[in-house]
């Protein structure tokens, strides 16, 4: 059956959202596909968005957590889990994307919820992202019976700061959760300059010019994505290249609701109410509503917050402050958009020499602080100096974080400013938008970012010579994708021939960079800092025992590949003979247990 729509998808830290478009006509509006999810036992209710989160009931079927396409079960997601979470946060799964790009566990294991007593049924990391999207398409094909989505084209978005693995797994948690094999991955914040495109039509050349800087700047619920695109030309033509993505930062509107509601707490606290645990989980979620309240353009003065009373005086009854536009406003702009210099690195203190495991956090909330680390670590020598910045992320709705964000980057370079890009944009849903638009556009034609891949890629080898008692043998840093490859070819990589031992699995140590743009396929590092590279999971490849083959290993070399849709394989080749064998990411192996 041939496609009739083009699906963009935004799997989201803390929403997600479905927009579409219809192939052929180009004049067709993309739209947004409203999701149905309980927001109460028995009730169910159309949202643009579905809430990121699953609750797990670990009770006996009632009905009460029924959808349309599923009776009987005993777990729901969207928002009815997420308002669950203020009072069985033991049972509800939050923050999966963050966890499936968290290489220091196995993200094929069931880990989620995190750290929850043993008799609470737990998910993988990949499971519980294929549940989300199994929701999505649920919703969709109700609404598109006679077009199913695995029969349309899909383009899903993650993180530009995710690497080889974590796309590899949102692959597999998107294929069984009834996605085409042929969906294209794209990066979220490609996305969001695509739905400015959309936007903005044939004038973005009348907005962007030969040699700008376009900071895209994307605070999420859970995250925040840093992305440098430059504006060049071929031949006469504009055209828009990525020139270098952030790490995956674990901060973002979550960490600033919880600071409202530090704040908040501590009023109470003046006023004789000390809140318990319950409590103050749901006081976080009604501080996020207060906030979004607030800090919209049309916001009111001042606003209640409330939470039910526990106490024996207090059963029935609620007890409230109120907190008031600008207040809030400065605590947003002081905690997380502080003003720095561009030589500033965050800060990296910690309290205690023991840490509870889990998510690696960010220790500094200062997003610029961040952005200055970012800008500073491109290693081609001049710090870029951004001339447009392009904002994304339902965080930004307030114009007081806009302002600071700008202010703060024109103060690091004498001449020149940083500029928004103009226009009114859908921060919640641009992401979804942008990449319908981009699947569109890739059918269609029409203006591209380029870029190809947004990291390096290494595999360790290790080195020949005398053993050494107690020492592990020198590994060198093989490349074998540079920072750029585009999508669609493949690369042979010099270097000498690699034994690939038969008849058991041989393990590959795998690394990656989003900074090194110089290095080539083939090129060799002894030394590197850990800021360079990075070490993340391994790769491993089995070839079955061979009566022929008289020695203990198959002499072989390297092939890269980064296919259409925006996938990396790495086969080893025989250097003798047909035989070619793909190297597989072994999560499992993969994780650090030091």
């Amino acid at each position: 059956m041939t496609a009739k729509y083009v699906i963009g998808i935004d799997l989201g830290t803390t929403n997600s959202v479905v927009a579409f478009a219809e192939l052929g006509d180009e004049a067709a509006e993309v739209e947004l596909l409203q999701i149905p999810q309980l927001v109460d036992e028995h009730t169910l209710e159309e949202r643009s968005s579905l809430a990121s989160f699953g609750f797990l009931s670990m009770g006996e079927p009632t009905g009460a957590l029924d959808t349309p396409w599923a009776e009987d079960r005993d777990f729901c997601i969207g928002e009815y889990a997420r308002r669950k979470a203020a009072e069985n946060a033991d049972r509800t799964i939050s923050a999966a994307k963050s966890w499936l790009s968290h290489s220091g566990v196995d993200r094929r294991a069931p880990i989620l919820p995190w750290q929850t007593p043993a008799n609470v049924e737990k998910l993988s990391p990949v499971a519980a992202s294929q549940l989300f999207l199994e929701h999505l398409v649920a919703a969709w094909n109700a609404a598109q019976p006679d077009h199913p989505l695995n029969q349309q084209q899909v383009v899903l978005t993650v993180p530009a700061s995710f690497d080889a693995v974590a796309r590899e797994l949102t692959r597999e948690a998107a294929i069984a959760a009834g996605l085409p094999d042929y969906l294209v991955l794209l990066e979220e914040s490609q996305a969001a300059v695509y739905a400015w495109l959309a936007q903005s039509g044939d004038t973005w050349r009348d907005s962007l010019s030969v040699g700008d800087q376009l900071l895209v700047c994307d605070i999420g619920g859970g995250t925040t994505d840093l992305t440098l695109i430059a504006v060049d030309e071929v031949e006469g033509e504009l055209l828009l290249r990525r020139q270098a993505v952030g790490n995956h930062l674990l901060v973002g509107g979550d960490n600033m609701d919880l600071t409202l509601a530090h704040q908040v707490s501590e009023q109470f606290a003046e006023r004789g109410t000390k809140l318990d645990p319950w409590q103050s989980v749901s006081l976080w979620h009604s501080c996020r509503a207060a906030k979004e309240t607030l800090l919209t353009p049309d916001g009111p003065e001042k606003h209640t917050i409330s939470v039910l009373g526990r106490g024996s005086k207090l059963i029935g009854g609620t007890v409230s402050v109120e907190v008031d536009r600008a207040s809030v406003g400065q605590l947003m702009v002081d905690g997380f958009l502080p003003d720095c210099n561009l030589n500033d690195s965050p800060v990296r203190q910690r309290a205690s020499g023991f840490q509870q495991l889990g998510l690696p956090f960010e220790a500094d909330t200062g997003v610029t602080r961040h952005v200055a680390a970012f800008l500073s670590s491109q290693v081609d020598g001049e710090v870029p100096q951004p001339t447009h910045v392009l904002f994304n992320g339902g965080v930004f709705k307030a114009e007081v974080l806009q302002q600071r964000f700008v202010e703060v980057l024109n103060s690091w370079f004498a001449g020149g400013e940083t500029n928004p890009l103009p226009g009114t944009r859908d921060l919640d849903h641009a992401v979804a938008i942008g990449a319908a638009h981009y699947g569109r556009v890739k059918q269609q034609g029409g203006i591209r970012i380029r870029g190809g891949v947004a990291h390096a890629y290494y595999v360790g080898i290790e080195t020949a010579g005398l053993a050494i008692p107690g020492a592990p043998r020198p590994l060198n840093a093989l490349c074998v994708v540079p920072i750029g490859m585009e999508e669609g070819t493949e690369v042979d990589v010099p270097s000498g021939e690699i034994g690939l031992v038969h008849g058991e699995q041989a393990q590959f140590r795998f690394f990656s960079s989003a900074i090194r743009k110089e290095d080539q396929p083939g090129a060799v590092l002894q030394q590197w800092h850990e800021s360079e590279l990075a070490e993340t999971t391994a790769l491993t490849a089995t070839l079955e025992s061979d009566e022929a083959i008289t020695e203990p290993y198959v002499p072989v070399r390297f092939q890269s590949r980064i296919t259409e849709l925006g996938m990396f394989e790495l086969w080893c080749i025989a250097v003798q003979g047909e035989g070619s064998w793909k190297l597989e990411f072994n999560v499992r192996d993969g994780v650090d247990e030091s």
